[in-house]
């Protein structure tokens, strides 16, 4: 389906014809499971959560969006990458809090062993700093957002944001020295006497 017919069923749908949703699902549906499925393979192996879960929570979140007015197939898969970066950020918490104790079935020595908190801590680390970058510069974090919890590409992430392809990679080279920065102030170790 071409970006107009979406951009055409989107804006459908937000005027409350049904029969646009159920045209515009499969479409959807696909799109954001590749985009998850693209995130969720930077992840480590074993992660809990499966690309499958991620889509269906981030459509489910987007079908129940009542009062947006869809501009377009752009202003729809903005939207899904905050979802679907909510998704991961409150999914990466809630196991934080499992394995502090927070209701979770205990683990012996043996099944906790190999465990891994540390890319659930980098992914609440990225969101922390996101958060930050945003209030330095609102666009750079949004391009981070567009390609790295979507994976969308270049031109698609122009096309997202309305802006040039020049200005993704400038933003995109920008935002990631600025998050290196911020990510490694955290990692830096005290000084041994």
């Amino acid at each position: 389906m071409t970006t107009p017919e979406v951009t055409e069923l989107l804006q459908e749908w937000s005027a409350g014809k049904k029969t646009a949703l159920d045209s515009l699902t499969p479409v959807v549906y696909d799109e954001l499971r590749r985009l998850a499925a693209i995130y969720l393979h930077r992840e480590r192996p074993g992660h809990t959560l499966q690309a499958t879960a991620v889509v269906h929570e981030a459509y489910m979140r987007l079908v129940d969006q009542r009062a947006v007015q869809w501009q377009n197939r752009a202003h729809f898969f903005g939207i899904a990458a905050q979802m679907i970066r909510r998704i991961l950020v409150d999914h990466a918490r809630g196991v934080r809090a499992a394995k502090r104790g927070g209701g979770a079935v205990a683990l012996s020595l043996d099944e906790a062993h190999g465990v891994s908190e540390k890319r659930d801590l980098e992914v609440e680390a990225l969101d922390d700093a996101l958060h930050t970058l945003s209030q330095v510069d609102t666009q750079q974090a949004r391009v981070v957002e567009l390609r790295f919890f979507t994976g969308l590409s270049i031109e698609e992430t122009a096309e997202v944001l309305g802006i040039s392809e020049s200005t993704v990679k400038r933003d995109w080279i920008s935002a990631k020295a600025w998050l290196f920065r911020e990510l490694s102030k955290g990692q830096a170790k005290p000084e041994t006497p």
